[in-house]
């Protein structure tokens, strides 16, 4: 174990990881956690975007029930459940985006961290909080199990 790892028997750096690949496997979690990031705003998009739709589908209904039928007619018939790219609804984009991207991107990140490290996660992570915590203050504890109740 080096002194900048945490010491909670999880995320102890396995003997021969160097200090130059427990940074390049933290930027690669980083990474990873951008892509997680964008992911849920994906997911947001396809989300608001469904919402708008049914939403389109209410206004349509009441510009009908106003007596605005070719107005209705034309908003219903040229945007109600169009695709929002050639092809596809947001669902098909997230799915795309999923398997061609995402699923890709962390298995990756997976084997990389099992082939270099043995599989630890959040070493990069793990030595900043032994560096950056107060041995021994309340809140500053190594793990859950460490805290006295």
């Amino acid at each position: 174990m080096s002194d900048k790892d945490l010491p909670d028997g999880e995320h102890r750096t396995p003997e021969g990881v160097s200090d130059a690949t427990v940074e390049a496997l933290g930027m690669l979690s980083e990474a990873l956690e951008t892509v997680e990031r964008a992911r849920g705003q994906l997911y947001t998009f396809h989300q608001l975007t469904g919402e708008a739709d049914l939403a389109l589908g209410d206004a349509v209904d009441k510009l009908r029930e106003a007596g605005h039928d070719d107005v209705a007619r034309r908003i219903s018939e040229d945007l109600v459940g169009r695709n929002v790219l050639p092809g596809r609804w947001t669902f098909q984009i997230v799915e795309d985006y999923d398997d061609g991207y995402w699923q890709v991107f962390r298995d990756h990140e997976r084997r990389a961290r099992e082939e270099l490290a043995g599989g630890v996660r959040h070493l990069a992570e793990a030595r900043m909080k032994q560096d950056r915590r107060t041995d021994g203050r309340p809140g500053h504890e190594v793990s859950p199990e460490d805290v006295e109740g």
